[in-house]
């Protein structure tokens, strides 16, 4: 099939659910209540999937592979570390001072700073093996969860709730004023990328190839590596971490879209995540009940998906 028709059906897909999750079991008179809470879930909907989505997709391409994912090297568990870290230093009393868009930014920078070093100790003198990749990001998320429990369990009991919370990723309960924050600051974050990305059809050719075809290789590459920390910092401060949602739909976005063009990529992309999580929301309300968190549906079936991805390589 064509990508136009791919992307026609992903487009009226993801209308149309939007559509179901907005009014299904609504009256009339349940509009001014509901159509509002709905809204802003959907917003954040498209602004966590279209940044896991696209953040994904630029990590796949600069490590030219496609079973990595950010939240692989760890940058769920340093977002965790940190949550943990501010309500071990300032208690949850403390915290209420501590406003949502301090901690926001505080996340962020963290994370910036994580992928700078990792743009250190990775891509400096060409050291793009892929289980040297496996290697630090293992030690690194083993590093930042050992830290985060032994804080866990020194803290009180109803602070650890507090840090609970943030485990998990929900879609119900969205801070309006770090949602409105976090629109402005992906918009900035593509426009700040946006002239770079001419750069990743000859990126995903490999270091070498990139280079020969005259791309200043060690700039573009530190700029994708902030650029990725931002957007998975701003998803996971507004949902929580979502850990196998961006290779789901990446690969997904591949097998249905066949094409090298990164526009075309990335777009399917976004849309599939839009897709899954608007779908797999409803399914979340109107048959489980509630009765399990969509972040863990996700897990399951992208953590499987990933071991199938493991097994096919091997066997190839």
């Amino acid at each position: 099939m064509q990508p136009r028709w791919i992307f026609t059906l992903l487009i009226a897909a993801s209308v149309g659910l939007t559509v179901t999750f907005m009014f299904i079991g609504l009256t009339p008179e349940g509009w001014d209540y509901a159509l509002p809470r709905r809204g802003r879930s959907v917003v954040a909907i498209i602004i966590v999937g279209g940044s896991i989505a696209f953040s994904t997709m630029i990590f796949q391409t600069i490590t030219n592979n496609r079973i990595l994912t950010p939240s692989i090297i760890g940058l769920d568990n340093l977002y965790i570390l940190v949550q943990t870290t501010l309500i071990f230093i300032f208690g949850t009393a403390g915290l209420v001072t501590f406003s949502q868009e301090a901690n926001f930014l505080v996340s962020i920078v963290f994370m910036v700073l994580f992928a700078l070093l990792l743009y250190v100790l990775l891509f400096r003198g060409g050291q793009q093996d892929l289980y040297f990749l496996l290697l630090v990001g293992i030690v690194f998320g083993t590093l930042f969860s050992s830290f985060s429990t032994f804080m866990q369990v020194l803290i009180d009991p109803n602070e650890y709730l507090s840090v609970q919370n943030q485990m998990f990723a929900s879609f119900s309960n969205i801070n309006v004023d770090l949602l409105w924050m976090a629109i402005v600051i992906v918009i900035l974050t593509l426009i700040y990328v946006w002239p770079y990305l001419k750069y990743l059809d000859a990126l995903s050719l490999g270091r070498d190839q990139a280079i020969n075809l005259g791309i200043p290789y060690d700039r573009v590459i530190r700029r994708f590596l902030i650029v990725i920390a931002i957007l998975v910092s701003v998803s996971t401060s507004l949902v929580g971490p979502i850990m196998f949602l961006g290779l789901l739909v990446v690969n997904v976005a591949r097998e249905l879209v066949v094409s090298f063009k990164h526009t075309q990529l990335i777009g399917a992309s976004v849309l599939v995540s839009i897709v899954m999580l608007i779908g797999g929301t409803l399914v979340v309300e109107r048959v489980f009940e509630y009765a399990a968190p969509l972040s863990v549906i996700i897990n399951f079936i992208g953590g499987t998906y990933f071991i199938y991805l493991l097994l096919r390589g091997t066997k190839r």
